[in-house]
């Protein structure tokens, strides 16, 4: 048998498009919370594949979930229906607002796929002019140019010009803001229920609560970005649960195939029939082997077991921040919703979460960013006890570190 091409982090400068810049380690496995790079050093993950990895890494019964379809079908086709993928709908529209779904492979595809849906249910009810969508600074939607457009940071856009046009940003939580720029020739309105990539900030009840009354009033469609918030990430299955407003269409992807790729669309009856045979699509969309992970994932998740545990899991990181801000007073704000935490950094430290995370790297923990003043995690949403504490010791000395 033929040996494995050696590779080491110098590989990827070497023969990859430099679009990431990857941590100076390469890891190898995972079990769990923890991983391990080529050289055996051990991590513990408080990021969670960008809060994909909701089980961790390697869940006994996901695995089992995906050796089981892999022995039988992994691909079709859109000319055929398969099982794993009609099952997987059924959950959601019994554990939704939702009646029909539309199934992808990211996020950015199931945006893709809200915005189209809603121009053309604007085109279909015969008023040409309605085609306006308004989204809000700072939000992130995806790379695809439609959805990098409707994002709210020019820093992703910008060198890519000319951009689809009829997008109107506003300021995020601003209902006065967004009142003045709603309007009959709007077709929808797309929000983060909490911002996840521009700073981890959560959506004001009565914000989602305006929009829901100015979408309904102008006619437009009122799109849930719940790619960051879904699948269990907040304590409730969706964020929109928690707020009582139920939004026409909801977008999900991330947690919902616990690291296999797959994204959703859902929505009406109704709003369902605007795209009809041919009018979208995708070539791996619902495949089997994707759809049979993910209805294992949701099935898991969506317990009250697996729910309750992730508000308790955000009473331990809260505390054990809170000491460590106690001690080194890094942090001005701690916020979010379940395990979607964003540690606002104090103005001395501003421009610094890279170099922070950087350092937990070095100590033996994985964090993200949001932003370049705040530190995010998005762990597992049944990570033990354990290793939170170790987790958290690990994060205290890089936090030490920046401090010194």
């Amino acid at each position: 048998m033929e040996q494995p091409i050696a590779v080491t982090r110098q590989s990827f400068d070497d023969w990859m498009i430099p679009v990431y810049a990857p941590a100076d380690f390469i890891l190898v496995r995972g079990e769990g919370s923890q991983v391990w790079d080529q050289q055996g050093k051990s991590y513990i993950d408080f990021a969670g594949g960008i809060a994909v990895n909701a089980l961790g890494h390697a869940h006994p019964q996901v695995l089992a979930a995906l050796v089981e379809q892999a022995g039988k079908l992994w691909h079709l086709g859109n000319g055929y229906t398969n099982e794993p993928v009609l099952r997987l709908a059924k959950q959601l529209i019994d554990a939704t607002f939702a009646d029909k779904v539309f199934f992808c492979n990211s996020g950015a595809e199931a945006n893709e796929a809200a915005l189209k849906l809603a121009r053309k249910h604007a085109l279909d009810s015969g008023n040409r002019e309605k085609n306006q969508i308004v989204a809000f600074n700072n939000a992130f939607h995806g790379r695809t140019l439609f959805t990098v457009s409707a994002g709210g940071q020019p820093k992703y856009s910008q060198d890519f010009a000319p951009l689809p046009g009829g997008i109107t940003h506003t300021p995020f939580n601003d209902l006065a803001a967004a009142e003045q720029v709603i309007n009959g020739h709007t077709c929808a309105v797309i929000v983060e229920p909490i911002q996840g990539e521009g700073g981890v900030v959560p959506a004001q009840p009565q914000f989602l609560q305006g929009l829901r009354e100015l979408c309904d009033r102008h006619g437009a469609l009122l799109i849930f970005d719940e790619v960051q918030t879904g699948v269990g990430r907040t304590g409730s299955l969706y964020a929109y649960m928690n707020y009582g407003v139920v939004p026409d269409v909801l977008t999900t992807a991330k947690a919902l195939g616990g690291g296999f790729p797959i994204g959703a669309m859902i929505t009406t009856d109704k709003l369902a029939k605007t795209l009809g045979v041919g009018t979208h699509g995708t070539t791996y969309g619902g495949n089997p082997l994707a759809a049979a992970v993910a209805g294992e994932v949701f099935s898991l998740i969506n317990t009250p077991e697996v729910l309750d545990g992730v508000k308790q899991r955000l009473e331990w990181f809260i505390a054990g921040l809170t000491e460590i801000n106690l001690q080194y007073p890094i942090f001005s704000e701690i916020r979010g919703a379940g395990l979607l935490i964003g540690c606002v950094l104090n103005p001395e430290y501003a421009g610094r979460a890279k170099q922070l995370t950087q350092l937990a790297n070095e100590e033996g923990v994985i964090a993200l960013i949001a932003g370049p003043d705040v530190v995010r995690f998005t762990p597992s949403l049944i990570i033990p006890e354990q290793d939170v504490k170790e987790g958290l010791a690990r994060f205290a000395r890089a936090v030490a570190r920046i401090c010194s």
